[in-house]
């Protein structure tokens, strides 16, 4: 565990980076008050040219009685340290040692606890973990591992308003990571919507003013696209929510330059473009996005940006990456077209084995439950016959039983014990949520193996571009194939079309023939 690591140091300076916002001071403060807890002498602290001002800031801080330093001058700030360095350890939080955006100290021992992409070299202690949408959520997942319970509710709120403000007032929200911390810590209410509605000055209501009447409208594709001055990540969502309510207006992007890149928020009111996948699609192998259907949003790291587009700036960028998202992406609605199966091979399904949990054996019959998984969230209740079943890259679906004991051998052999091949590197283990107590539990703890019976026949070929599927049991939301994953059809049902990853077809199926051998 990396924080008992940190422990064995003493004192302890946590260094929030410089102009520092909610999410950096809530991650700051949690790791202070963990150490102050073990004893140790622990300091908070931040740096840079300008001293807090905007408002909501100022009223976390005195609301949460948040011990937060400024370091007006550091030269003079470290005249009291040992050999003019810190003494200890430093923890830079939400940023990394060294990088543009934190006060540089000279320290004895440095760590970085930061959610943002490794952006430094040779750190030997600390976290960097770039999937989750907060650094108040990574070190949220640290306490807990550490086994200190988030009671106290103004470090809970404090925690909670970091997750807010980072994840654009959770549209933005796409790490089940981030929502099982949002429902887990205490919370005062009220002061989030005091502090929410502190959020804007009007220097940043005339930034938003400003960037509306220079957008850029793309008719073939309805789609916007609005360069902001620099402004909080929340000026962005809410000049994009503006923009979205244009009738003209399917789908949009809002972003803005900051210091290492560009931070970014989509919107879209149509089923044929999802906002998270959007996100995702704009920000791919140049920095992270999600978010949800309507809502969404990411950052675009500049050194893998400039790396990628040298010549390109960033109008012209994003310009490019929505005319391709557009251009070359085939949509099927399989309930009301007929896919031509000419062109694809016919493959069998081997025997996989797979997890599966009979729902009530976990819980009662009829409790309203949400299955959590890196995929999303899936409302449902226990019913007698439900099996919720555990794919081979931790995926989650829903069975009945009668259709479940046609199609597999079952076992008693726990999934934990001998399926940690199948769930081994999991970002994030499938959990169920009681709606109704708020109890947690993970669902590979209560999974056991079970074999399928192989044998059924499909139609494939492989994708060589990206294609959205509507199937025939959801007209609402697409299965998304890229390059290289396969588009599938029940031989028995033509209607019956979907999507799997390349990695999961092969382990899935085999290839038994052409189309020219059917007779």
């Amino acid at each position: 565990m990396i924080l008992n690591e940190l422990a064995k140091y003493d004192p302890i300076t946590i260094q929030c980076h410089d102009n520092p916002d909610a999410d950096a001071i809530a991650a700051g403060y949690a790791l202070c008050r963990y150490f102050e807890s073990l004893g140790k002498s622990v300091r908070l602290v931040y740096g840079g040219r300008n001293k807090i001002q905007k408002p909501n800031l100022l009223l976390m801080l005195e609301h949460l009685e948040i011990p937060l330093i400024y370091i007006e001058n550091a030269g003079a700030f470290l005249k009291g340290e040992p050999e003019g360095k810190i003494s200890g350890l430093l923890i830079t939080v939400d940023c990394q040692y060294g990088s543009g955006n934190v006060t540089r100290l000279p320290a004895e021992k440095v760590a970085v606890i930061d959610h943002h992409r490794p952006e430094t070299e040779n750190i030997e202690l600390g976290e960097i973990n770039s999937h989750v949408g907060s650094c108040a959520t990574l070190v949220w997942r640290l306490l807990t591992e550490a086994g200190y319970q988030v009671e106290d509710k103004r470090l809970g709120t404090a925690l909670y308003y970091g997750l807010f403000m980072d994840t654009n007032q959770f549209a933005e929200l796409y790490n089940p990571l981030d929502q099982d911390m949002r429902e887990a810590v205490p919370c005062d209410k009220s002061l989030i919507t005091l502090f929410r509605n502190s959020n804007l000055s009007l220097q940043e209501l005339e930034v938003a003013g400003v960037a509306l009447l220079r957008y850029i409208y793309n008719d073939d594709y309805n789609y916007a696209i609005i360069k902001a001055k620099p402004c909080d990540p929340n000026i962005l969502g809410l000049i994009s929510d503006f923009l979205i309510q244009v009738a003209e207006v399917h789908s949009c992007v809002v972003y803005n330059e900051t210091g290492d890149g560009y931070k970014f928020s989509v919107r879209s009111c149509i089923k044929e473009v999802q906002a998270d996948e959007l996100a995702g699609f704009l920000s791919e192998g140049v920095g992270s996005g999600g978010g949800h259907r309507e809502k969404a949003g990411g950052f675009i790291n500049l050194v893998l940006y400039e790396e990628a587009y040298p010549t390109l700036h960033s109008e012209a960028f994003f310009s490019e990456r929505l005319n391709d998202y557009f251009d070359n992406c085939e949509i099927i609605c399989a309930a009301n077209c007929d896919i031509h199966i000419s062109d694809m091979d016919i493959y069998v399904k081997k025997p996989v084995t797979l997890g599966y949990v009979m729902a009530k054996d976990m819980l009662p019959v009829g409790t309203p439950i949400t299955v959590r998984t890196l995929e999303g969230d899936l409302d449902i209740r226990v019913e007698e016959d439900l099996v919720i079943m555990v794919g081979i890259q931790g995926e989650v679906y829903p069975n009945r039983f009668s259709r479940f004991e046609k199609n597999y051998e079952v076992t008693q052999k726990p999934y934990r014990e001998h399926g940690a091949r199948l769930g081994a590197g999991l970002l994030y283990e499938p959990t169920i949520h009681n709606r109704e107590t708020g109890e947690v539990m993970k669902l590979i703890d209560h999974a056991k193996l079970c074999i399928s019976d192989g044998g059924r026949r499909v139609f494939a070929k492989e994708l060589t571009n990206r294609v959205k599927v509507f199937t025939a049991w959801d007209s609402e939301k697409y299965m998304l194939g890229r390059p290289g994953d396969y588009l599938l059809v029940r031989y028995e049902d033509r209607k019956d079309v979907y999507i799997l990853e390349r990695d999961v077809f092969f382990h899935t199926y085999e290839r038994e023939g052409n189309c020219s051998d059917l007779t």
